[in-house]
């Protein structure tokens, strides 16, 4: 996607523990830095307790084209998120992730759970996981309010839940939810304008698939659930029936963050 401006999250971790556990979920690669890095500043500012899950517990690594060289100045992270990045990558959750192919991994400790997107093809091991969708099936429902469980995904990320489906009804977890996702104008015009030099990068599942908005609105039970907008601003969907919430791009992360934050503030004004 086009270069967003550097972000101002603050990457200071409070002394104090909130008590709040948040979790990744990624690919061992090919996730997207800013929408993985600046939500991890944003919660560990914020005092969380933050984890990574990859398959088999092998340290992650986001998309090489993002953080270095010609791609990552035209297309990719700021400097700003760069830096995130960097410290990310050394903190000690991010270098001893859990695995979650372990028998007795699950969400259900976690109180948000986020699923960061991502265009290099090696990010379909998290999307088409079946370890991964019987562990969002048994875990997003337990979102609905006035639960305290958050969900939170971007970009490709949202493909996660929408191809993860009860096994009883063929239905995905977001069927009846609010959504947004990748825009398929924001996805063709990347992929037609690097086609040249990166051939199909910004196609995750090939040249001629369908585009990340149509594999969610075929799910959802009205394609009317789907929101969007070209508008390059931060922008978010937050369910009304669910603690779900969801943004499409790089230029989202931040908003994305700040919302998860306020949403996990509002439970505690709850008499």
């Amino acid at each position: 996607m086009e270069n967003i401006p550097d972000t101002p999250v603050s990457v200071a971790d409070t002394s104090v523990n909130s008590g709040i556990k948040a979790v990744f979920v990624m690919a061992d690669y090919g996730h997207d830095p800013t929408e993985t890095a600046v939500p991890y500043a944003a919660f560990k500012a914020a005092g969380y307790d933050v984890s990574f899950v990859t398959e088999a517990g092998k340290t992650p690594e986001c998309d090489k084209k993002m953080l270095e060289g010609v791609t990552q100045k035209l297309l990719g992270a700021t400097k700003g998120v760069v830096s995130l990045y960097s410290k990310m990558a050394l903190s000690p959750e991010f270098r001893s992730p859990k695995s979650w192919s372990s028998p007795d991994f699950t969400l259900e400790a976690y109180d948000i759970v986020i699923f960061p997107g991502g265009h290099d093809k090696a990010v379909r091991q998290v999307i088409d996981s079946p370890r991964v969708h019987e562990l969002v099936v048994n875990h997003f429902p337990r979102t609905q309010k006035p639960s305290r469980k958050i969900v939170g995904a971007v970009c490709h990320g949202v493909m996660v839940l929408s191809s993860s489906k009860d096994p009883a009804t063929g239905h995905s977890v977001i069927r009846n939810c609010d959504t947004t996702a990748l825009p398929s104008k924001f996805e063709q015009g990347a992929y037609w304008g690097t086609k040249l030099f990166l051939g199909d990068y910004y196609k995750t599942y090939g040249a001629g698939s369908e585009d990340v908005q149509q594999s969610v609105t075929k799910v959802l039970a009205a394609p009317s659930q789907f929101k969007g907008t070209l508008n390059p601003g931060p922008f978010i969907v937050e369910d009304q029936h669910y603690n779900y919430i969801s943004a499409r791009y790089p230029g989202d992360a931040e908003l994305f963050s700040e919302e998860i934050i306020k949403l996990v503030e509002s439970f505690n004004k709850i008499v």
